[in-house]
């Protein structure tokens, strides 16, 4: 392989199978996250439990995150290194995504916890819903314009979402299981939260060996077998996540097979056609596949993060973004994933979408939606339009040219 990647062309600034990906996976999780609430259904349609070897279609929805962030991340830093970014500033952008992601996590892990009578009388889904639009004023995608009284609007729009997450931050409190009082939970994160500290943890080993094109490939090994050393009990680290991000590895693993697929399909000059792309991606996935499968003793399991969980999904995601460039990269057939257009490029706010409706109902005492269509078939048709209807909502919202980025 070519040992710099500075100057090779990248891939365009918008991927059309990469959006997709994206969006179908936001599509998928609304899908599922709804699904959870209905009973009766076969038991591949929920999260497998965290004491059995198995794994099911919904314990690859958070891994295909992980593994579509791996993808972007090399574009993104590539594209703002080619700006003239200089490594002071690629860091400072880096870590403030990442605290971004980490706050919007720690917003929806302790939205519904908080006390009304420690927070003097302040509802706890209020509370969530003030802190979530507090965020959306401050990473909002302003209009650009010359205008000063429009520049001082924004910028003033965006210091009181400032000004209003701090305060409703020092308001917080919540009863402790001990019946103390307690401020933020910061035992899960969230999803957003494990994202954001996947990517600042992978987004640094990356930019520092960012020059040599087989690094990803030797990352992702590298965090394969220290999740296998952990799972396997021959190495002890119990550190929180706040402390350690690397984890067990299982993470990074994931997100560092996203960047090494990146570097077959967009960085590395000599593949150039989409036959010489897609032997080593298939390459790279049967690998991944058989290694998992060689794996089982150590468990299969999304709770435990073994290493058979990773592997699989890594597998399936290479197969399924191979297939999907091959369709709408090279063959230009895009017209089809019409529904999760918006998702996939406008994804933060389509991810908060049915956090907002759930304080919605929540802090306005609405509870039809618990007690109707919520078994068997009948609920499967309710998650269904439900997926729908966010999909709607966030396409309406795009075209009002509301967008979120962090």
């Amino acid at each position: 392989m070519a040992t710099s990647a500075g100057p090779h062309p990248l891939a365009p600034q918008r991927i059309l199978s990469l959006d997709i990906f994206r969006g179908l996976n936001i599509a998928l999780m609304i899908f599922v996250n709804e699904l959870a609430e209905i009973k009766g259904l076969p038991w591949w349609t929920y999260h497998a439990p965290g004491k059995v070897d198995v794994m099911t279609y919904v314990d690859m929805v958070f891994p295909g995150f992980l593994f579509i962030l791996g993808m972007a991340i090399p574009l993104a830093l590539n594209a703002r290194i080619r700006k003239g970014d200089s490594p002071a500033t690629l860091l400072g952008y880096i870590a403030l995504r990442s605290a971004a992601l980490l706050v919007l996590g720690i917003i929806l892990e302790n939205g519904g916890r908080g006390d009304p009578a420690l927070m003097h009388g302040l509802g706890r889904y209020i509370w969530g819903l003030l802190a979530l639009f507090a965020a959306i004023l401050i990473w909002l995608v302003y209009p650009k314009t010359t205008d000063r009284l429009r520049c001082n609007l924004y910028r003033g729009l965006r210091t009181a979402g400032f000004v209003l997450l701090v305060g409703l931050a020092i308001l917080y409190r919540h009863t402790a299981r001990d019946g103390g009082v307690g401020w933020f939970s910061y035992g899960y994160p969230e999803i957003l939260g494990l994202i954001g500290y996947t990517y600042f943890s992978v987004s640094l080993l990356y930019l520092t060996t960012r020059r040599w094109l087989w690094a990803p490939a030797v990352w992702f090994v590298a965090m394969t077998v220290f999740c296998i050393a952990s799972t396997a009990h021959w190495i002890h680290l119990d550190l929180p996540w706040y402390k350690f991000p690397i984890v067990n590895g299982s993470m990074a693993s994931i997100a560092f097979a996203g960047i090494t697929l990146t570097t077959i399909f967009f960085l590395e000059p000599r593949f150039a056609t989409f036959r010489q792309k897609a032997i080593p991606a298939l390459v790279f996935a049967v690998v991944t596949l058989i290694v998992a499968r060689l794996l089982h003793p150590l468990g299969i399991s999304k709770i435990r993060a073994t290493p058979t969980w990773c592997l699989y999904t890594i597998g399936a995601c290479i197969l399924l973004f191979t297939l999907l460039y091959y369709v709408c990269d090279v063959k230009r057939y895009s017209k089809w994933a019409f529904f999760v257009k918006s998702a996939g490029s406008n994804t933060l706010l389509t991810y908060l979408l049915p956090d907002i409706w759930f304080y919605i109902l929540a802090a306005t005492g609405v509870t039809w939606f618990g007690t109707h269509f919520v078994y068997g078939w009948q609920g499967v048709v309710r998650a269904f339009v439900f997926t729908a209807v966010m999909l709607l909502v966030s396409e309406l919202l795009t075209r009002m040219k509301l967008r979120l980025q962090l």
